[in-house]
């Protein structure tokens, strides 16, 4: 594809340059108006200066892109009002036995959640979780929190729901869920596998705490999580710990968890509800009837037992309202099994090659009916700044590619990044991981998804389909690289930051630290064994 004139090409890189700003660094000083609202500035910069016309604009934007993300994510807000990401927060602190166990756990669950419900879903419910866990056991956040989020990233790379860019690439290539399942999850496991190794090289003396130190809080955390409450994640300012800072709260928490502090909480709280049970029976006695002789209530030893205190309750608790709390507690009880039912239904829909987005949008109205009541509070839970901030980028990327700017760029590294040989992969790999690092994954699929393609088809229709498996396990792990190098890093970040008993802060460079030997290592690893 030839280049457009000049002007044109100039005006449409500012106004891809100013696109790219706001959607990496959202809140620059000159323009703090945020991705979303970037988003948009761009669209609407490349229709100003007639790089794109205001009809191909409105037909850039892929519809059934939109229609699977949104329907996901009314899935995901059902999931988490039944309980389901609860379920999965418990598993990480079921019988655990020790804190490397701890870490393979959280990114087992990480992984696998992140492949079923995407990885920014998983990243905001878990998070704060994991540090309390960590707080619990007496041990830095940092690698269970790197675990969570790279973990999230490797597992979301499994199928076209696990995050935005397998979404362009499912629909855009047409290839089923099932084949695109079989073809990366192989790479997957492996990938997670390879992660956790690398996280327990790197923290192995961080890890090797003592069992009795982790034990102590370990039943806590799996109590205090029923009452956990998420929030979502926005650019916060809040106060929080550093990596030092954090060190020597440890110690305080340490003091809180000895042997002889617990005892003595134990002790207590023994008192406190010795003094309930005693106050409680005392105005049960008095409201007794009384004998006619010495006014002493006839009551028998078991009724004046401690251990009956809990039985009196019961008594007290009329017959009809204990029916009631049964029935509503059986409702719930349906009503999530439906969900559960539904859910597994959309997954098995998709297997079985049935339209993606209208499957999910099928799946979404149907639990939207089950609930039966108004829709509005689960819906405004939806990110209809995240299917904005769509629209406009496929405008502009659209905008972009209509400069010839990228096919120019393409044409000169297309001779070698042929995927029938090793060589070709790695060099495609590479161009992927910087692109996804410098433009962000999702445009990066979208500049060189239709030409990395064409170039594959030319060869054979299996590399054509190897290609775009490459393009998405590539453009997924890049996120692994840095702190900025995708949503669900962020997400674990500004959580962290808002946790409301300890905000913890995951620096940019230790991050970094992990990111660049991990992102290396599972990318190669992972390209061995896509097919």
């Amino acid at each position: 594809m030839a280049l457009d004139p000049v002007p044109k090409v100039v005006f449409g890189l500012i106004a891809f340059a100013i696109f790219w700003v706001l959607a990496v660094f959202p809140a620059v000083p000159f323009l703090p108006i945020g991705r979303t609202a970037g988003s948009l500035f761009g669209a609407m910069l490349m229709v100003l200066f007639q790089v794109i016309t205001p009809d191909d604009a409105y037909a850039t934007i892929d519809l059934p892109i939109l229609g699977l993300l949104f329907g996901t994510m009314v899935v995901s807000v059902y999931l988490e009002r039944a309980d389901m990401f609860k379920y999965i927060g418990k598993l990480l602190a079921w019988k655990s036995r020790g804190a490397k166990d701890l870490l393979c756990r959280i990114c087992v669950i990480s992984a696998v959640s992140s492949a079923l419900f995407t990885n920014d879903t998983s990243c905001v419910v878990l998070t704060e979780f994991i540090l309390k866990i960590a707080r619990q056991h007496n041990l830095p956040p940092t690698p269970f929190l790197l675990a969570l989020a790279s973990s999230a990233n490797i597992g979301s790379s499994a199928t076209p729901i696990g995050n935005p860019q397998n979404l362009v690439i499912a629909v855009q290539s047409k290839i089923s869920f099932g084949n695109f399942l079989v073809g990366i999850l192989p790479a997957m496991v492996a990938g997670v596998v390879a992660n956790a190794t690398i996280l327990l090289i790197m923290y192995w003396k961080l890890l090797s705490v003592h069992k009795d130190e982790e034990d102590s809080g370990a039943e806590a955390v799996v109590e205090e999580y029923d009452s956990h409450r998420f929030s979502p994640a926005t650019m916060s300012h809040f106060s929080s710990l550093n990596s030092q800072e954090w060190n020597s709260h440890l110690e305080a928490i340490s003091v809180q968890n000895s042997p002889q502090q617990i005892l003595r909480n134990r002790s207590i709280a023994s008192e406190i509800i010795g003094v309930s049970s005693n106050t409680f029976d005392s105005a049960r006695i008095s409201s007794l009837p009384r004998d006619g002789t010495n006014g002493v209530p006839s009551l028998t030893k078991e009724e004046t037992s401690p251990t009956s205190s809990s039985a009196t309750v019961d008594t007290l608790i009329h017959p009809s309202e204990r029916k009631n709390n049964l029935i509503i507690r059986w409702k719930r009880v349906l009503w999530k099994s439906c969900v559960y039912i539904i859910t597994v239904g959309m997954l098995v829909a998709l297997l079985l090659g049935l339209n993606m987005s209208w499957t999910a949008i099928t799946a979404a109205l149907a639990l939207i009916v089950l609930d039966f009541k108004d829709a509005r509070p689960c819906l405004e839970k939806v990110s209809y700044s995240l299917l904005i901030f769509f629209c406009g980028m496929f405008i502009t990327v659209d905008g972009l590619n209509k400069t010839g700017i990228p096919s120019a760029l393409w044409d000169i590294m297309e001779p070698y990044s042929h995927v029938d040989r090793a060589s070709g992969v790695a060099i495609l790999a590479i161009v992927i991981l910087v692109l996804s690092n410098l433009a962000s994954n999702v445009p990066t699929v979208l500049l060189l998804g239709g030409r990395v393609a064409a170039s594959a088809a030319a060869i054979s229709k299996a590399d054509e389909k190897k290609a775009w498996l490459i393009l998405a396990w590539a453009s997924t792990i890049s996120g692994n690289l840095s702190l900025l190098g995708s949503a669900a890093n962020l997400i674990v970040c500004e959580q962290a930051i808002r946790a409301p008993n300890l905000p913890y802060t995951l620096t940019f460079w230790s991050h970094l630290k992990f990111g660049i030997p991990s992102t290396i290592i599972v990318t190669a690893i992972g390209l061995t064994f896509i097919r």
